[in-house]
C-alpha cells in the first residue's frame, strides 16, 4: 500500500496558492515595463511595491488576529483571492500612478487577508510527522510557480500585451476562489 503524504485539503491548498503564486509572478519582472507604460518611472515602480507591502504589513497583522476566532478561514482565504482578482482586474483600467497606487493597496489587502488563513489551514491539515516535507511542498511550489509565471507572463504580455494577462491573472484568481468556495466545506 502506497504511502500517503498529502491529504486532499493539503493538495487543494498547494494547487490554489499555487495558482495565485504564478497570476502574480505573471507581472513581476516586467511589472516596472508597465508602470512605464503608463507614465512613471522607476522610482514610481518602487513605491507602487513599498505601497503593496505596507498595505499587505498592517493588514496581516490583524487578519492573522481575526484568522484564531473565524470557524470557517477557507471563505477568508476565498476573500483575499477574490480581492486579489479585482485588483488585477482594476489593472485593466489604469492610467495614472495614483490609481495604480490604490491598486497596489487593495491586492496588498487580498494578500494580506488570505495568507494567515492559508496558513492556519494548511497547518491544521500537516501531518506533523511530515510537516518538513510538506511546508517544503509550498515553498517548492511558491518557486516553480514564480519560475513559470515569470516566463509565461513575459511571453503572453510580448504576444498579446499586458491587458491580456490581466485578464488571464484575475481569471485565475477568481478561479481558485471558486473552487475552494464551492467545495464540501469538510475537504478543508
Amino acid at each position: 500500500m502506497a504511502k500517503v503524504f498529502f491529504s486532499r485539503a493539503l493538495k487543494v491548498l498547494l494547487v490554489t496558492n499555487g495558482i495565485i503564486l504564478f497570476s502574480s509572478a505573471m507581472m513581476g519582472p516586467i511589472y516596472a515595463l508597465f508602470v512605464a507604460k503608463i507614465g512613471g518611472d522607476l522610482l514610481d515602480a518602487s513605491l507602487t511595491a513599498g505601497i503593496f507591502a505596507l498595505a499587505a504589513g498592517i493588514t496581516t497583522f490583524i487578519s492573522g488576529r481575526y484568522a484564531d476566532k473565524i470557524k470557517e478561514n477557507e471563505l477568508i482565504i476565498v476573500m483575499g483571492y477574490c480581492l486579489i482578482a479585482f485588483g488585477y482586474f482594476l489593472y485593466l483600467f489604469v492610467e495614472t500612478i495614483w490609481f495604480l497606487f490604490l491598486i497596489q493597496v487593495i491586492i496588498g489587502f487580498g494578500e494580506a487577508i488570505y495568507s494567515p488563513a492559508f496558513d492556519s489551514v494548511y497547518s491544521k491539515h500537516l501531518d506533523h510527522h511530515k510537516s518538513g516535507l510538506q511546508w517544503g511542498s509550498w515553498e517548492t511550489i511558491n518557486y516553480f510557480s514564480i519560475a513559470f509565471g515569470a516566463v509565461i507572463g513575459g511571453l503572453l504580455v510580448q504576444q498579446f500585451g499586458f491587458q491580456f494577462i490581466f485578464v488571464i491573472m484575475m481569471l485565475l484568481c477568481a478561479g481558485s476562489a471558486l473552487y475552494i468556495y464551492f467545495l464540501p466545506r469538510k475537504v478543508l
